[in-house]
């Protein structure tokens, strides 16, 4: 009798390690998977870690794309501002932009912060459709306090050159 109810407790004990150790390995594994998303102003006031990987959101700034070649390269090097109308922060994406992507569009830009600054981005999703915006984006502007939603639709693209912004850098 006695013996049996060691052999149940160790399977017991047995089966609740295994689970503890395949729970650590899953979370494990979806912390290095998980990308967490940030407004400029965010940005701003937390200063992640360069090589840390977020999700920037806002509008792409009017007047602060340039796009340029690099000797040797075959793809193009864009660097742009992202604004959420209180702050910016300073974008540089190597490779084709989606054919949606313009000044004055909200965008969402995939990657991680440099030493100087800058957000490296490893792709750039731009808005589509003339009603539609990234729910991240909409929180954005919400938090910032640059729309809220009783008061209608956000406001425009254009609207965003007339705002004043705080830039991360020069």
């Amino acid at each position: 009798m006695r013996a049996r109810k060691k052999r149940r407790l160790y399977l017991v004990l047995t089966c609740g390690i295994c689970l503890c150790a395949a729970t650590g390995l899953m979370l494990a594994a979806f912390s290095s998977t998980l990308t967490y998303f940030l407004s400029p102003r965010q940005v701003l006031a937390k200063d992640p870690a360069p090589g840390m990987s977020f999700r920037l959101g806002g509008i792409v700034q009017v007047g602060t794309v340039a796009t340029s070649i690099a000797r040797g390269s075959d793809a193009p090097t864009t660097s742009f501002r992202v604004t959420d109308g209180q702050a910016s922060v300073p974008v540089s994406f190597t490779g084709v932009l989606p054919d949606l992507f313009r000044e004055g569009q909200g965008v969402v830009a995939i990657g991680a912060m440099t030493a100087n600054g800058t957000f490296s981005a490893d792709e750039v999703l731009a808005k589509h459709g003339s009603a539609y915006m990234p729910k991240d984006v909409e929180e954005a502007l919400k938090n910032a306090g640059r729309w809220n939603p009783k008061y209608g639709p956000p406001p425009a693209a254009d609207t965003w050159n007339t705002m004043p912004v705080k830039n991360t850098s020069s």
